[in-house]
């Protein structure tokens, strides 16, 4: 005879058995309806522009559409931590950057989140090279000219960025540090206009990402120095790395990834992460990209273990530029 203490033993037991059955089977199933990546800039901004070319081979991969959600605000970090905060479902991701996933982490006072326990990293997808231009009859062809000249005239040079805190500012501070300068920085609201100062000699210099650059390069507007990275760019093959020409191991560039919230069941991190590497493996993607000044990365830098531990060193990195730059926003 089966008493109510019994019937409520059983209820419970299967309680805890369904519980326990059905998340695997809802992470086996994923995904059954359309995903949101959230891009923490406006529509029209280079991660954006990043974000709609991946979105359209990743929902064809994935069988379900990868729906654009532009959150901008406080530097990038409300979209992000709305992701952060988000179900552990795999139905929100977030296309995070150098500058939402390592840069705030320091810059801000109070960030929104943490980058190193706040999410599940995916990938780590493409990456685009900050290249130092400068105006056109600075007196310096080549990186070693370039230093030389800094250090003997830093007190009357001026360099432009896109704003305090911005990518070409943290790129320009990590190059002055890295060369022993002092030199004044003129924040503008954004590329254009810096770049347009540099082209009428108002600035000597600008860190700017290969895409802002590269229709100006070979023109009589502007020379660009170097390539500042490790490596020479594939989009730019002729002009030398920063490395190569003597400022051993310098690396600026800016990157983005794919990150889902903690706790997403490790086969949806899986699956997405599949869907995530045939989609820079799809050569009309590469192409596009390739249009935009961005590369996707190499293969040994896409598992999400490398992300993971990516993040963790770019943030420390970061942190020492920012912090001898005395930069701190609220």
């Amino acid at each position: 005879m089966i008493t109510w203490r019994h019937f409520s033993v059983l209820a419970a037991a299967f309680v805890i058995a369904s519980a326990w059955t059905a998340h695997p089977a809802t992470a086996q199933n994923w995904p059954t309806r359309s995903l949101t990546l959230v891009v923490p800039f406006a529509a029209g901004s280079a991660s954006d522009t990043v974000a709609r070319i991946l979105s359209a081979r990743l929902s064809e991969v994935l069988g379900q559409q990868v729906i654009i959600e532009n959150v901008g605000g406080a530097g990038g970090m409300t979209g992000v931590a709305r992701v952060a905060k988000a179900a552990p479902d795999g139905y929100q991701l977030v296309l995070g950057g150098i500058d939402t996933f390592a840069q705030n982490q320091t810059l801000y006072k109070r960030p929104l989140y943490n980058s190193l326990t706040d999410f599940a990293p995916v990938a780590l997808m493409v990456e685009q090279p900050l290249v130092l231009v400068a105006r056109n009859d600075l007196p310096a062809g080549n990186l070693q000219a370039f230093i030389a000249y800094a250090k003997a005239n830093q007190s009357k040079m001026q360099y432009g960025s896109a704003g305090v805190g911005s990518g070409s500012h943290l790129a320009c501070a990590q190059l002055n540090a890295a060369i022993g300068v002092d030199i004044t920085h003129v924040p503008y609201r954004g590329s254009p206009p810096a770049m347009q100062d540099l082209i009428a000699g108002r600035i000597d210099y600008f860190c700017a990402l290969a895409a802002a650059a590269m229709p100006q390069l070979g023109s009589t507007s502007m020379k660009a120095v170097a390539v500042m990275t490790r490596n020479r760019s594939p989009l730019l093959p002729s002009l030398a790395s920063a490395h190569e020409q003597g400022l051993s191991e310098f690396d600026s560039y800016f990157w983005s990834g794919i990150f889902l919230p903690k706790d997403t069941p490790a086969a949806i991190v899986q699956r997405l992460h599949a869907a995530a590497i045939d989609t820079i493996n799809t050569p009309s993607v590469q192409e596009r990209l390739k249009g935009v000044g961005v590369t996707v990365v190499t293969p040994e830098r896409r598992s999400t273990d490398y992300l993971r531990k990516f993040v963790e060193t770019e943030t420390e990195k970061w942190a020492a530029t920012i912090k001898a730059s005395g930069v701190s926003l609220d």
